[in-house]
């Protein structure tokens, strides 16, 4: 098993609003994430996810917990130390549009890492966006291009390319597949995995379509409303325990699937982040709710080998 190269640390991240309230966007979320792996983090959404992951990028300051990259938290890093930390941990947005500046054309995009680092001369850019273009199979000649002559999928790539730029250990992808047609996700995530398997990278990769998630992830953990509620290996899916991970895997639809096939609905609504209720925060959905489950928390726990699960009656 490769080593853990990242880890989360009973991470909260709370928001205030009107009122002296909080909401509670993440709840003592703790991940491990390891050389050369995918971890998905799975939910509907508001769960958390992006939050989650804008605490690994070091965009926002966790209210409290840790994230250790290589030792060190880097939840604590200000300034340049910060600054040389986004060398390792890149990120791939979910709309590649508002991602560019729309005035530069792609060359200037995927080098523009390289030149804040000082890593390549402006001479170079040229040749080295060629290079870049090339690992995600795009054409060369697409230098030449601004973002709005292209496709959804080419403007993905040339985001993933522009990640790649600084050869990170770490390569976070936020809802990277959601605003494209089923086909072009195939490819991205195909390229991705050849990526992954040619440079080692490592993804987290954040996602609400476990059907796309379990095709390609080494893990996968499930967040419901600011909680983690289940941490499992990609391949041992069918051996989920937790009731929302049922109801997520029900809902999944598949073209070859029988016609008579019943399509999962939970019941009930998502309750408010301002106003969770005491106990387990899945509660008034679940199917096996009792009333140990509306007193007390349940904590995440290990019911198997590298397999955790946050509920009371995980049987």
């Amino acid at each position: 098993m490769s080593e853990i190269i990242l880890r989360v640390e009973h991470v909260t991240k709370k928001f205030p609003v009107s009122g002296g309230r909080f909401l509670t966007a993440c709840d003592d979320i703790s991940l491990n994430v390891r050389k050369g792996e995918t971890v998905a983090v799975v939910g509907e959404s508001g769960c958390g996810k992006t939050t989650l992951l804008k605490s690994i990028m070091n965009m926002q300051r966790p209210t409290s917990g840790k994230i250790i990259f290589h030792g060190e938290d880097i939840t604590q890093l200000t300034g340049e130390a910060k600054r040389q930390n986004y060398r390792h941990i890149q990120m791939v947005f979910q709309d590649p549009t508002a991602a560019f500046n729309p005035k530069l054309k792609i060359r200037d995009i995927v080098c523009e890492p390289l030149l804040n680092f000082d890593l390549i001369s402006p001479r170079d850019v040229d040749s080295k966006a060629r290079e870049l273009l090339t690992q995600v199979d795009l054409p060369a000649d697409f230098v030449d291009r601004y973002p709005h002559n292209m496709s959804g999928g080419q403007r993905q790539r040339v985001a993933i390319a522009r990640a790649l730029a600084l050869e990170p250990e770490i390569i976070a992808c936020d809802e990277a597949t959601s605003a494209l047609d089923v086909s072009v996700q195939d490819t991205i995530i195909k390229l991705l995995v050849k990526l992954q398997r040619e440079k080692g990278i490592t993804y987290i990769f954040i996602c609400h379509d476990m059907a796309l998630v379990s095709l390609f992830s080494h893990r996968i953990a499930v967040m419901y409303l600011g909680n983690m509620m289940e941490q499992i290996d990609g391949d041992k899916l069918n051996s989920a325990k937790h009731p929302y991970t049922h109801a997520l895997l029900k809902a999944v639809f598949s073209t070859d699937q029988e016609k008579n096939r019943y399509i999962g609905i939970l019941p009930g609504d998502i309750p408010s982040p301002l106003d969770i209720p005491t106990g387990c925060p899945f509660q008034n959905r679940c199917e096996h709710c009792q009333e140990l489950c509306k007193q007390k928390k349940p904590a995440l726990s290990e019911v198997e080998p590298n397999h955790f699960v946050a509920c009371h009656y995980p049987q």
